[in-house]
């Protein structure tokens, strides 16, 4: 039963990521491209994440996915030693609602199931809300280098 103070929630709103498939490679494009987008002008180029090929990742099991329609998106890679999490995306519509931080909660438990012993990750050095965001919720920067034509700090976090 629900009224207007409990609306329903969208399935996968509040759950775990799933994983993508090849229908979601269209919103999975729309998503990253939304919360990416507003950093060109300020970095001077297409932020990375939105040069991905989303299909060959959706292919190779990397992506997963958070609501209906898809409004989070996760990118991991296994490496020796850690879980690569090569790029998060939240919908500028559902930014501020706890989502992004939500992911990030699922990443680091699902390294721990993993039997992984931390996170890894890049942002470029001008999207400080990014950096902020990962040293809030203890992420260590622990290099900072240009790679090609971006200056990125890298990230790690130490899972206890």
């Amino acid at each position: 039963m629900t009224d207007a103070s409990h609306p329903p929630r969208p399935q996968g709103a509040g759950g775990a990521p799933r994983p993508a498939g090849p229908a979601d490679v269209p919103r999975v494009r729309a998503v990253t491209d939304a919360a990416y987008h507003h950093y060109i002008e300020r970095i001077g180029l297409v932020p990375a994440p939105m040069l991905a090929d989303h299909a060959a990742n959706v292919a190779a099991g990397r992506v997963r996915v958070a609501g209906d329609p898809v409004d989070g998106v996760l990118v991991l890679v296994g490496a020796p030693g850690h879980l690569w999490l090569d790029s998060i995306a939240v919908h500028p519509d559902a930014q501020g609602s706890g989502l992004g931080r939500r992911l990030l909660a699922w990443v680091e438990e699902h390294a721990r199931e993993l039997g992984l012993p931390e996170v890894r990750l890049l942002t470029n050095a001008m999207m400080w809300e990014n950096r902020r965001m990962y040293e809030r919720y203890g992420y260590e920067a622990v290099e900072r280098r240009m790679e090609g034509p971006y200056d990125r700090i890298h990230y790690r976090k130490v899972l206890r």
